[in-house]
């Protein structure tokens, strides 16, 4: 099976509000693992404005369409619409979906912290509209509450939400969860609480797809530092990806979040593309 990498060049060079540039040597640092068998790159086109308002209220899509980081938002949801199709069709098993100005913090009429419209909304959409019913676990492991995720998913069922914020809650009949990370952590115990509050809730609920919200603002140094190594992101998703082999045929994507040391971002990628590629 193929894994999918989805990145467009407009993502670099620029310093985008909250993560910087720290895509400025994308892709380039990726070329040894882009050239793998069983991996393909994808150059992401724009999320169409009628899929857009399928989930956000048109004077949002009006204003987002005239902002200055536009182009970065709008390819960024094109590429995890796209990817998450080409998943559940059957065309890749797995992707990483590099993504700027748009995520976890874009509700349906509002947005902040560096996120201006949702990635996941759409393509759950856009792959209900043409494949059929699909569950969808989103585990959220950025280092902020992923609220406009929750905004738009609170009352669907078919969406497990695991959220690693800061307090501990349980919403929507129990499939949208926030867990507490705010205390300092290591590496393991930070694993714990994802063995204990994401795993059991995936497995029990079954979804077609896991998609993971993989920021790394958690990291030491980093503006949401709660003491993780570099290290520990690749072991994460290394640990997804088995989640995602035993529950749902392995079909895995991470969408890049928050965090912006560009010497984390340049060494977690390229191995988390190894992981996802790896048999």
């Amino acid at each position: 099976m193929t894994t999918g990498v989805f990145f467009h060049e407009k993502f670099k060079s620029k310093k985008w509000l909250v993560i910087e540039d720290k895509f400025r040597r994308f892709p380039g640092v990726m070329e040894r693992q882009l050239s793998l068998p069983n991996v393909k790159l994808f150059e992401p086109g724009k999320v169409s404005e009628a899929l857009l308002l399928k989930i956000h209220a048109p004077r949002f899509v009006r204003d987002l369409k005239a902002a200055w980081y536009a182009d970065g938002a709008l390819l960024s949801v094109g590429g995890c619409v796209e990817a998450t199709e080409k998943i559940l069709s059957g065309e890749l098993e797995n992707a990483l979906v590099f993504t700027v100005a748009a995520g976890h913090h874009a509700e349906r009429d509002d947005a902040w912290g560096g996120t201006y419209a949702s990635c996941a909304g759409p393509a759950f959409f856009n792959a209900r509209e043409t494949l059929g019913p699909k569950r969808f676990a989103i585990i959220d492991t950025d280092r902020h509450h992923g609220n406009g995720t929750r905004d738009i998913f609170l009352e669907d069922d078919d969406v497990l939400h695991v959220c690693f914020c800061s307090w501990d809650r349980i919403e929507g009949n129990g499939t949208k969860v926030c867990v507490n990370i705010a205390s300092p952590h290591t590496d393991e115990t930070y694993m714990a609480k994802v063995e204990q509050e994401f795993i059991p809730r995936l497995k029990d609920f079954g979804p077609d797809m896991i998609l993971h919200n993989l920021g790394h603002d958690t990291s030491q140094l980093d503006y949401g530092d709660i003491g993780l190594t570099p290290a520990f992101f690749p072991r994460l998703a290394a640990r997804m990806k088995q989640c995602a082999q035993d529950i749902c045929h392995g079909r895995y994507l991470i969408l890049t979040h928050g965090g912006k040391r560009r010497d984390v971002a340049e060494s977690i990628f390229p191995q988390m593309i190894e992981i996802l590629a790896a048999e």
